[in-house]
């Protein structure tokens, strides 16, 4: 299923002319060596990327590359400097080997081949040496960058010549292949033994991996080895690789990849036409990663808003056809092969839909952001330190699973937020929103045991434990503020957030006598405030039971979290008697 879509969408590719075609392969190439007839060294000509701050290379459609590890290989008419000119930043004997073995490559190959620019390349190889390489024309660091040859006077490579091009078609067809009936097409045509290196997942290695391999005696069965085992064709193979590589591009450009975790996210659409593909994916970016410009971000807006009215999709974007078939690809490394984290299809405005939803279950008030957070954002909540590399590897694929297929979001979720904001305290608007979704998200799909509606703002009426010990402690933390001045060190959250949320008993009576000390004080020093502090307490606990529970389960956990934002962040009148004259911030309260 897989590789079917993924071939589908290389012929679309093809007819827009994004992907070589088959044989070929977009390499980053840095300069050229042009030759004369006479295969004499003329120039040597830089065709980076200049557009930015630093040079780059330039992505050309060559000869695939040799799929190689350790083994000596040669590319093609074009490789790095140790094949083509026998020179490298690491001196070794390995370089020169190389270049011998580009030498020979092309010597076999070439030699009774009638064309004037491929003669001429056989003339420099026979003639160079490595010594040559210095100035005027090289500089030291062209070493290990990767050339292709051009004849001075034309315009196309030598690998863009007709010759070039009839012989490389005939490299590929290996004629020891097996003919089978190729798993992706249906068509019965030779096997390829060994798939093409897909490039550019994060973590992977850098040489490339792959997604179909066999190298073990183990897999090993009726005789059929390596790619026997799963018989794709050469062409199939070419081609799913071939469009995986451009999806996986690192392109600033590139809007049809996402990094979310150690997952490389990759998506596509199949249109009537391409244009409106185009214009799906680019829909499609914006609502899985929102822009942050406003203009991008109040259309993203406007699409949500409207999904959760329940307003037809045609309604909103009208250029769109509703059911241009999508697809959404995870992967992630795993030694030399690439797990499939997560693969999700549908139209395009079933995700939408599930997107919308997904922003509806963390929506929460007050925002604890500009624009909705896209899901990479997200995973930073839930890592040590908020660092990219300790978010937890499964958790990603998971939630971003259950995200594009409107499922429950793992239970590892709410579980591991809880656990951060016990141990570093930072009881941040992100984390109180996924605390939300989890909760939201489970009432709505029926789980028992979550009967009542999660509140997007500040719910006076809520008698959820949970929820009121949140508030609860918003109020008392407040007081706490208001009596010992906004610069305190630290307050009952940094010490005693985590009992509080988990085994109220054990904290919430020490915390009352400490408030009612701080009651003391600010009646004599601000009646006013101390008056509507005193208020605000009443109608928290009036809602309470005569005891503090002794523990809570993590679902009410997380609504601790939630009351504990929504009352942190609500706002305070200012007391019509307080002489006191209370700044404005300790007026609204604690509010992060």
């Amino acid at each position: 299923m897989i590789l079917t879509a993924l071939y589908d969408y290389y012929q679309r590719l093809v007819e827009e002319r994004q992907v070589p075609l088959f044989g070929y392969s977009e390499e980053q190439i840095s300069y050229v060596l042009v030759l004369s007839r006479n295969g004499q060294l003329v120039d040597v000509q830089d065709i980076r990327d200049t557009s930015g701050k630093k040079p780059v290379p330039r992505r050309l459609a060559v000869p695939q590359p040799e799929k190689r590890t350790s083994g000596v290989k040669s590319n093609f008419l074009w490789d790095k400097t140790s094949y083509v000119l026998g020179v490298s930043a690491k001196q070794s004997d390995r370089m020169h080997k190389e270049h011998e073995a580009f030498r020979t490559f092309h010597e076999d190959l070439l030699r009774e081949v009638e064309d004037e620019g491929l003669s001429a390349l056989l003339v420099f190889l026979r003639n160079w040496q490595p010594e040559q390489f210095d100035l005027p024309l090289f500089k030291s660091d062209m070493r290990d960058a990767n050339f292709v040859f051009r004849l001075e006077g034309e315009q196309r490579y030598l690998h863009e010549r007709s010759v070039a091009q009839r012989i490389r078609a005939n490299m590929v067809s290996d004629k020891s292949s097996i003919e089978r009936r190729c798993l992706v097409t249906g068509e019965c045509l030779p096997t390829a033994r060994l798939h093409p290196a897909i490039k550019g997942v994060n973590g992977a290695q850098s040489s490339g991996a792959s997604i179909v391999s066999f190298n073990l005696d183990a897999f090993t069965s009726y005789g059929k080895h390596q790619g026997d085992n799963a018989p794709v064709s050469e062409q199939a193979a070419f081609a799913y690789t071939t469009t995986l590589n451009y999806l996986l591009r690192r392109d600033e450009h590139n809007r049809q990849r996402l990094q979310i975790g150690d997952a490389s996210v990759v998506f596509w659409a199949l249109a009537k036409n391409s244009a409106s593909a185009a214009q799906a994916e680019d829909l499609f970016a914006m609502l899985a990663d929102p822009p942050t410009d406003a203009q991008e971000a109040a259309q993203v807006r406007t699409v949500l808003e409207g999904i959760a009215q329940g307003r037809p999709f045609r309604e909103l974007r009208p250029e769109l056809d509703e059911e241009t078939r999508f697809f959404v690809l995870g992967l992630s490394p795993n030694a030399s092969r690439l797990s499939i984290r997560f693969w999700q299809t549908g139209t395009l405005e079933v995700f939408a839909k599930r997107l919308a939803e997904h922003y509806a279950d963390l929506l929460l008030e007050p925002l604890p952001w500009k624009t909705p957070p896209a899901i990479w954002r997200l995973l930073y909540a839930t890592a040590v330190q908020g660092k990219g590399e300790n978010i937890p590897p499964l958790l990603a694929g998971e939630i971003t699973r259950s995200i594009l297929a409107g499922s429950r979001y793992p239970r590892s979720l709410l579980a591991n937020v809880i656990m951060r904001m016990r141990a570093d305290g930072e009881i941040s608007g992100l984390r109180v929103a996924l605390c939300k979704s989890v909760l939201a998200r489970d009432r709505r799909k029926g789980v028992k045991g979550i009967e009542e509606e999660i509140p997007v703002s500040l719910d006076k009426e809520s008698a959820n434990p949970g929820y009121r010990l949140g508030r609860l402690f918003a109020v008392l933390e407040n007081i706490q503020r208001a009596a010992l001045g906004q610069q305190i060190n630290a307050t009952i959250r940094d010490r005693y957030y985590g009992a509080a949320s988990a085994t109220p008993a054990s904290v919430f009576p020490m915390l009352f006598r400490n408030t009612q000390n701080h009651l003391g004080k600010l009646r004599k020093d601000k009646p006013g405030l101390a008056h509507h502090l005193e208020r605000e307490l009443g109608e928290v606990v009036d809602g309470l039971g005569s005891h503090f529970p002794r523990n809570l389960k993590i679902e009410d956990q997380g609504r601790f979290a939630i009351g504990y934002y929504h009352q942190s962040n609500s706002r305070f009148t200012r007391p019509v008697d307080d002489s006191a004259g209370e700044d404005s911030e300790t007026q609204q309260g604690a509010k992060e």
